[in-house]
């Protein structure tokens, strides 16, 4: 079996997406749409946080799927099919699942609180509807990547390798993903969660994912080498999207604009976060139960902030504070140091996971 080089910046993205779907769950609670989407928002309104979060929407949540299909090539070097539809089955399924049946109804009941509803238990998949799409993209195309895997000498991946290895190589791939907008013509690109769109989507990223990683090092070399050309491009039609389209811009535009800046992600990513670190290897195992539950403490932050005479800006930074902060004493206190919560939550049994541990592989996390 060929030795894998550990890829931290592999690890660190996966650890930024989730943070970045948190920051902007809890910049909706400042949009006045945000209640019609099960939001409790702020009546102060901060509307200049539209624009970072316009320039994050179309690209936070396809990351994360293709940094899932990249997990999937790392978790296949140590496993047959059987152990790692177990293991995922185990990290991704069982989370989803009481995730689905607890957390969510939490802040569903909170949600109705606040605005003197019905009170209801209401399981659901809420914000973990993209982990029960990744265990569907595993199960779809695991037979794919096997096929692929021990083929790695053969003319497809040779063909995977010499066309990743220059920019005009990605155009067949950024086809896909625009054919896939034009088709589907979802209102608004940016719904991502429990629709068609979504999924086939995230099972485009998923696999290119996949294949990025199988095609090696010449893929990550280009995009080295051209990392200010794809973030140029993805400043310039987003700037078009804004100014020209009044943040409307066509379907088609959006994907491009959104490969674009995953591209540059992985780019500076693997330039300047491909290396271990004690913060990495901590938020690694912490970055999943976080999200987990995390609306929990963002609905009962916005119970006692909101109702403040307060300026939304600081409403805003208390609650990101009390967000992040409960939710990762949640997790040290209880969920990290409780092995029975730990499976329930995917992690690994305490005695096999101790704080001077390696960081574990991509894929174990994703």
């Amino acid at each position: 079996m060929k030795t894998i080089q550990r890829r931290y910046d592999i690890d660190w993205i996966r650890v930024i997406a989730i943070g970045l779907l948190l920051i902007y769950h809890v910049a909706i609670g400042f949009q006045p749409w945000g209640i019609m989407i099960g939001f409790i928002t702020s009546d102060k309104p901060w509307e200049a946080l539209w624009l970072p979060m316009a320039m994050l929407n179309v690209w936070r949540i396809p990351l994360l799927f293709y940094v899932s299909g990249m997990g999937i090539y790392f978790a296949m070097q140590r496993r047959n099919w059987r152990q790692l539809l177990q293991e995922r089955a185990r990290r991704i399924l069982l989370p989803f699942l009481f995730g689905a049946l607890v957390f969510v109804p939490i802040h569903v009941y909170l949600w109705q609180y606040y605005y003197q509803f019905d009170r209801t238990y209401s399981p659901s998949p809420g914000h973990l509807w993209f982990l029960g799409n990744i265990m569907i993209y595993v199960v779809v195309l695991l037979p794919v990547c096997f096929y692929l895997k021990r083929h790695e000498s053969g003319p497809f991946v040779a063909w995977l390798k010499k066309g990743l290895s220059h920019p005009l190589g990605l155009l067949p791939v950024f086809s896909v993903f625009v054919a896939e907008a034009m088709l589907l013509d979802p209102k608004p690109f940016e719904l991502y969660a429990m629709t068609s769109h979504g999924f086939f989507l995230g099972l485009l990223a998923f696999f290119v994912g996949f294949c990025f990683v199988l095609a090696g090092r010449p893929f990550w070399e280009m995009l080295l080498k051209w990392r200010w050309l794809f973030l140029g491009i993805a400043l310039l039609l987003f700037a078009v999207r804004l100014v020209y389209f009044a943040s409307d811009a066509p379907n088609y535009l959006r994907s491009l604009e959104s490969n674009c800046w995953i591209m540059a992600v992985f780019a500076f990513a693997h330039k300047h976060l491909n290396r271990p670190s004690r913060t990495l290897r901590y938020l690694s195992e912490a970055a999943y139960p976080v999200y987990i539950v995390h609306m929990v403490f963002l609905y009962l932050g916005a119970l006692f902030l909101f109702p403040l005479d307060i300026a939304a800006p600081l409403q805003f930074v208390l609650l990101l504070v009390v967000t992040a902060a409960g939710s990762l004493v949640l997790y040290e206190l209880v969920i990290r140091r409780v092995n029975f919560l730990r499976l329930l939550f995917g992690l690994r049994h305490r005695l096999l996971s101790s704080p001077t541990s390696p960081i574990p592989a991509v894929a174990d996390e994703t």
